[in-house]
């Protein structure tokens, strides 16, 4: 009788929303039906899950999944040792992120101050820096700009504080609403969007639509905004694209 979408739901630690989801986009059907019509998997289908959880938690967006998990030409043996090894890139960084947290906290409780280049060796050769000189060159001449540092010279530590911890609010939110299988163009992932671009709006510059379906394709065209966002929660840049381009068509 294979298992019903509840118990694999269990087994993999997803939602059943998450499962119908998968089925109704053809990434994952079950291959078989009970006499009441009620969807059973088989062994194979929770060997495609296990695959498909690996791509996902890797950042591969949904579509590129089925797209590779369907290739004819693809053996499933390489695709596990690629995943093995992008998995494997991926716990190595974060242990060494998590080693400079440790490092950071023993010195916090010592009273000891770290070097700057101690606070931000875990990055490696990137320099938070450059990133306001870019910003610069690329839109120092734009009103945009001139509005945003306009704004940011008023603010306090408190208000940097309030609005990182809406931010990482927000962020949590959306995550939990991908891991709960939504899709970009629902109504909750673009009221998240809408969410987004009143944040830009309120904090920084007037943010219209148009502008804010050019900074989501730049989320996921640059790989920097891709991996800040992806770093949160594997495919978010992209989720993220797709629901502020569908909550501008649905506002337009």
């Amino acid at each position: 009788m294979g298992y019903s979408v509840g118990q694999v739901a269990r087994f993999a630690g997803v939602t059943v929303r998450t499962l119908h989801h998968y089925d109704e986009i053809g990434l994952l059907s079950p291959s078989g039906r009970s006499h009441a019509g009620h969807r059973r998997y088989d062994d194979a289908d929770l060997d495609r899950l296990q695959r498909i959880l690996f791509y996902r938690e890797l950042g591969f967006p949904l579509d590129e999944v089925s797209a590779l998990l369907d290739d004819p030409e693809a053996d499933p043996g390489e695709q596990l040792r690629r995943q093995h090894a992008l998995l494997t890139d991926r716990i190595a960084r974060l242990q060494q992120m998590a080693k400079a947290v440790e490092h950071a906290m023993e010195a916090k409780k010592m009273g000891i101050n770290l070097t700057p280049e101690e606070r931000f060796e875990v990055f490696g050769d990137d320099d938070p820096e450059q990133y306001a000189q870019e910003a610069e060159r690329r839109w120092g001449h734009t009103d945009s700009y001139a509005e945003s540092q306009r704004r940011a010279a008023g603010y306090t530590k408190d208000d940097w504080r309030r609005m990182q911890d809406r931010s990482a609010e927000w962020t949590a939110r959306y995550a939990a609403l991908m891991d709960a299988g939504e899709p970009a163009d629902g109504e909750a992932a673009m009221d998240l969007a809408e969410e987004h671009r009143l944040h830009i709006d309120g904090w920084f510059y007037p943010c219209s639509y148009e502008m804010h379906v050019c900074l989501g394709d730049m989320y996921v065209a640059d790989e920097r905004f891709k991996a800040f966002y992806d770093g949160t929660r594997p495919g978010l840049a992209e989720h993220l694209r797709d629901a502020i381009t569908a909550n501008a068509v649905r506002r337009a």
